[in-house]
């Protein structure tokens, strides 16, 4: 049989371009407060190889069902690398997570499974981006959640200036960095690497595919002021359930029926507001009780009551309570309705005792997102900073991660 040249291409290029990307998937309506972290108490697994991953979760079902993990992992552009599992696993994965155990005396019932990676089934042997997937007994995902390994090579220092565009002054974020190889040799570093930057490791708004401005000597330079730009929104607002008794200063009052249910007073658009600096933990949830020793055991859930006032500015489109809780997710559960009898946009979420960050968002008719319509943009926003840079030679199958920089800020100049 006689295969053309354009045939052999064809096959060549077939699985790039049917390469899928490796969305985070939402889990169903039973499976709640899914904690996934490295070391530092960020929800937001970025590790060195051999250092420890914990995932967290509930099922409100709480029928002991079996759940299964499963690691897969990602070039640059978040789409399946060519590699092998036992390219970069040590071990088998596919593994059914065997540390859960019943809540202990909650209205609520729920099963709590937790999985650290690694363990004594596998390791993982290459830095990248990586995506932790959740099965249950059916072989059905259930949920999925990325996760970064990186090698400490390259350093990398950062700085967070105030926009010079006339335009985005009192709105935008500028961050501008500078990559030393630091003796590790980059021959052709426009192609060989690429960077993502991350606010508050929120992976739907990251920057990507920027080259350098320029180089000094070995120093890759990152100057610009559009190209690595970020709205700096505002503080989220945030509430905290730990006392199931004791109303704190932005929850209205306490009910009990089923379960405690926990109203909040009715929040504001900031938008036209002047900027108040009060501190939040950047859209994140810290899960704690008053009422058990046991956290992940004894913590209750109640039903958070969110109420906004309806104005033109929405329209018909649609508004979400938006934060880490659900890992920014635009479900049924976490959008609002409209209530004709006294004008509030209002929601009702179940939700783990805790210190929660939340703020509301719309989604439009056509699919486009607005982040900051409801609680406005402001330059001097205090925000988190992440820059990986990934690496790939001449020859290599898969982007490497050599290093990853930080800044916040909270000390903007201009």
């Amino acid at each position: 049989m006689h295969i053309s040249l354009k045939q052999i291409v064809l096959l060549l290029i077939m699985p790039t371009l049917f390469a899928q990307v490796q969305e985070e998937v939402d889990p169903p309506e039973n499976i709640k407060s899914i904690i996934f972290k490295g070391p530092t108490e960020d929800q937001f697994p970025i590790v060195t190889i051999g250092e420890s991953i914990f995932l967290e979760f509930d099922d409100i079902l709480a029928n002991e069902q079996d759940y299964y993990y499963k690691i897969v992992h990602c070039d640059y552009d978040w789409t399946v690398s060519q590699l092998l599992k036992s390219q970069y696993l040590n071990g088998v994965d596919n593994q059914r997570i065997i540390d859960y155990e019943n809540s202990y005396t909650t209205l609520q019932p729920y099963s709590n499974y937790r999985l650290t990676i690694p363990n004594s089934n596998f390791r993982l042997k290459v830095s990248g981006n990586y995506v932790l997937e959740i099965y249950n007994s059916s072989y059905e995902l259930q949920f999925s959640r990325r996760f970064v390994v990186f090698k400490d090579i390259v350093q990398i220092g950062a700085t967070v200036k105030r926009s010079r565009d006339f335009e985005f002054l009192n709105t935008k974020q500028v961050v501008q960095f500078n990559i030393n190889p630091a003796g590790f040799q980059l021959i052709n570093p426009k192609k060989e690497v690429k960077i993502a930057i991350l606010q508050n490791h929120h992976w739907p708004t990251a920057l990507y595919n920027i080259k350098p401005q320029f180089t000094i000597g070995s120093e890759l330079v990152y100057r610009y002021d559009t190209e690595t730009s970020f709205f700096g929104g505002n503080e989220f607002l945030n509430f905290d359930t730990k006392d199931l008794r004791a109303p704190t200063s932005v929850i209205s009052h306490i009910e009990l029926n089923d379960i405690y249910s926990h109203h909040l007073f009715k929040d504001r658009y900031r938008n036209e507001k002047a900027y108040t600096f009060y501190p939040d933990i950047n859209g994140d949830f810290v899960i704690r009780t008053l009422q058990g020793d046991d956290i992940s055991r004894e913590a209750e859930y109640t039903n958070l009551h969110f109420s906004l006032p309806y104005t033109d500015k929405i329209g018909l489109d649609a508004v979400y309570v938006y934060g880490k809780y659900n890992n920014y997710g635009f479900t049924d559960e976490n959008k609002m309705i409209y209530n004709e009898a006294n004008g509030m946009m209002e929601a009702i979420i179940k939700m783990k005792q805790g210190f929660y960050n939340y703020k509301y968002v719309i989604k439009r008719d056509n699919g486009e997102i607005e982040l900051n319509t409801i609680s406005g943009n402001f330059h001097f926003t205090e925000n988190n900073y992440l820059i990986l840079v990934y690496y790939r030679d001449f020859g290599d199958m898969y982007d490497s991660i050599i290093g990853v920089g930080s800044t916040n800020s909270r000390n903007i100049s201009n």
